[in-house]
């Protein structure tokens, strides 16, 4: 089970700092996950300009120029916010007994270690 997943709030924990035009201290919510690289690309975070050429679309639109986008993020550098104190934490995993249509199951669940809280 993936201690990082699509739609979790997440902090960068490391980097350049704000106020030296770096992403360290915002959160954003993870777009995507990318598993064999061990990269996330967060909302708002890790903006890179890309130059796109021109070109034309069916309708004879002119497309390209410059757009900026988020870029991937290493996995170590982020750390998912926790739920109650809206701070970093790590997560850890527990098993619950869950019972569902009179059948007994036991599933793993991510919790906020500080607080303890389910993710």
């Amino acid at each position: 089970m993936a201690k990082i997943k699509k739609g979790d709030l997440v902090e960068v924990i490391s980097g350049r700092s704000q106020a030296r035009g770096g992403d360290r201290g915002k959160q954003g919510r993870v777009i995507e996950v990318l598993v064999d690289q061990n990269r996330v690309v967060v909302e708002g975070v890790n903006y890179v300009t890309k130059h796109v050429r021109v070109g034309q679309t069916q309708r004879g639109t002119k497309t390209g120029g410059i757009e900026t986008h988020e870029a991937p993020i290493h996995v170590s550098n982020v750390a998912i916010v926790d739920p109650e104190t809206k701070k970093p934490t790590r997560v850890g995993f527990r098993t619950e007994t869950v019972t569902k249509d009179g059948v007994e199951k036991t599933v793993r669940v991510r919790y906020a270690k500080k607080s303890g809280k389910d993710l």
